[in-house]
């Protein structure tokens, strides 16, 4: 897939519900729709063997997807192909649950085949994504037998295949004046030497070889390890070398100086197309960018009067510094914030029948981001669980420098991320009986984050933010994601510079200067993706406020969000058309 991802990410468009229709057409024509549908998907898996683990298939273990120009071509021939067959269908004769299908694969290929012509596939990595990653894949694997590590082994020898495609893309988007920004390929290098490595040992990818199951005898483990060994000192090792002099000396050269988008040719039509995927809406960033300067000016009240409460003596700015350098905030030790992540963690599960009716099957787990990308990523992130059930989820957070990872952020960080924000949305999608596989696994960006930000402010009907400081990390993080309209606009629309995009973020919200600059580089490589969060959550709250509105004390918490969550992560417009028909049946209820 390209860089942004963009087969996942659904444009807005008109939500045909025919309103006569014969059962017995619908049928037919619901078969023809879902046909295509089939044979898409296992198109997909063709396509990108890495996806195939997640169904049990071990068929693609020792392949990488093709990520080269002749497979790029035709996989967006074949794209445009998926999109005749679709269109072929006539909206008018579909169910209403097969229009909703119809339009997010649809938009799904078209937005796909419009980052593909615009050039977006070359602007191949990031300091967060990339062949420098290769090795956290592992941790989506088994590793429980003497095939998985046989698999793992020939994927490894492959890898330096994928490392001369990632090379030839990146050099045509030096070519086409498609490139990544200056400031974020100057963080590549570091992470490349981290992979070229003296000893096979200090290698990333030896890790799992370290500790290998009881299943394989000690005499097989040995071959493997001496096998893992020669792969990376032999094709490894010199594949990154490689990879690393034609970043330093061919590619950062030609990349753009400005950080955002908008400098390259046609840059801000490409941003405003990444404002429509990201948000699911036809919002201009001119209006996103309005958008987030009214709520953080209402945020900076809600946290002023926090800062009345506990008696500090000084403006928003001062109480921030506070926050920022005072001890008492923060733990000493890596093993310390682990540990205060977990018991958080366990804090939230017996708190979440109070909100909703269904909960998922699927268990989660929090777990360390590796160290070798820690110092480069953000605060945490979410992993889905596997689709066969053979892993959970996965809550990650980041434990280097403790001393910049504030003890009041450590709720909202983790309602967001676990429960009843990420996974248990994730989980309760893959979950739904008799969506197709592309349904299941959506992700629609300002559905789901908008929901993580959303299940933000539940922490106050789970319970939390009970002392002032965490109740203004709540406010911090709500900040954060409404600063985040302002300066992802900002630089990739408005030309702003990257300082004056930290220094607006370090005037508005109390996180910790490294975090913000890790944010700011996260924004700029990662253009518009950063807008979903805001606009998602205020489109739900929006939606709450009418059915509290309009069913009074009839309202019902538990099965407002089941309704919400019912059918996956869906666009923004067909969620208001899908509640609001659940508010009128509730209605007829009274």
């Amino acid at each position: 897939m390209n860089y942004f991802n963009l087969s996942r990410l659904l444009l807005p468009a008109f939500f045909v519900i025919s309103s006569v229709m014969s059962s017995a057409s619908s049928v037919a024509s619901d078969e023809s729709l879902d046909a295509v549908i089939s044979n898409h998907w296992d198109w997909v898996l063709e396509q990108y063997p890495e996806y195939r683990r997640e169904y049990g298939d071990m068929s693609g273990n020792q392949s990488w997807t093709d990520l080269s120009a002749d497979a790029l071509e035709q996989r967006n021939i074949e794209t445009r192909a998926f999109i005749d067959d679709l269109s072929r269908i006539d909206p008018a004769s579909l169910s209403e649950t097969a229009q909703l299908n119809q339009r997010m694969l649809r938009t799904a290929l078209e937005e796909d085949v419009e980052s593909y012509e615009k050039g977006l596939h070359l602007i191949a990595l990031n300091m967060r994504s990339g062949p420098q990653h290769r090795y956290t894949m592992v941790e989506r694997l088994p590793m429980a037998t003497e095939a998985d590590y046989v698999d793992w082994l020939a994927r490894l020898e492959k890898l330096p295949e994928q490392l001369a495609q990632y090379q030839a893309l990146l050099q045509e988007g030096a070519d086409r004046q498609r490139t990544q920004a200056r400031i974020i390929i100057e963080r590549i290098p570091n992470q490349l030497d981290a992979l070229i490595v003296d000893k096979p040992e200090d290698s990333p990818f030896w890790g799992v070889f370290e500790t290998m199951p009881d299943a394989i005898s000690a005499e097989r483990a040995s071959e493997l390890k001496t096998q893992a060994a020669a792969v990376i000192s032999d094709k490894l090792v010199p594949a990154y070398a490689q990879f690393k002099a034609f970043i330093e000396e061919t590619y950062l050269p030609s990349t753009r100086a400005q950080p955002g988008i908008g400098s390259l040719p046609g840059g801000k039509e490409v941003y405003a197309m990444l404002a429509r995927h990201f948000t699911t809406t036809d919002m201009t960033p001119e209006e996103i960018h309005n958008v987030g300067l009214a709520e953080v000016a209402r945020i900076r009240g809600e946290m002023m009067e926090v800062i009345e409460e506990v008696g500090f003596e000084g403006d928003l700015n001062a109480f921030n510094d506070f926050l920022r350098s005072d001890p008492q905030f923060y733990y000493d030790t890596a093993e310390e914030l682990l540990e205060g992540y977990q018991a958080v963690s366990k804090r939230l599960d017996p708190q979440l029948v109070k909100l909703f009716g269904k909960l998922p099957r699927m268990p989660y787990g929090v777990r360390p981001i590796a160290p070798e990308l820690a110092p480069d990523t953000t605060t945490a992130f979410y992993m889905r669980p596997a689709l066969d059930g053979s892993r959970p989820g996965w809550y990650y957070v980041n434990l280097y420098k403790p001393e910049v990872r504030p003890k009041y952020e450590m709720e909202v960080l983790s309602v967001h991320e676990s429960v009843p924000g990420h996974h248990l949305q994730i989980a309760l999608a893959q979950e739904i009986e008799g969506l197709p596989e592309f349904r299941r696994n959506s992700s629609v960006t300002a559905f789901i984050e908008g929901w993580g930000l959303y299940s933000e402010r539940l922490g106050y009907d789970m319970g939390l933010y009970k002392d002032p400081y965490s109740r203004y990390g709540q406010l911090i993080y709500d900040m954060w994601r409404a600063v985040r309209l302002v300066v992802d606009t900002g630089i990739h629309y408005f030309g702003w510079s990257r300082q004056e995009a930290i220094d607006y973020f370090k005037d508005n919200a109390a996180k910790t200067e490294a975090d913000i600059i890790n944010e700011i580089d996260r924004y700029i490589g990662w253009p518009g993706q950063a807008l979903a969060y805001k606009i998602g959550q205020l489109k739900m709250l929006e939606l709450r406020a009418l059915a509290e509105q309009e069913l009074g004390d009839r309202f019902d918490i538990r099965a407002f969000h089941d309704e919400l969550l019912g059918v996956g992560a869906i666009p923004l417009d067909a969620l208001e058309v899908r509640m609001t028909r659940w508010i009128e049946r509730e209605k007829t209820k009274l």
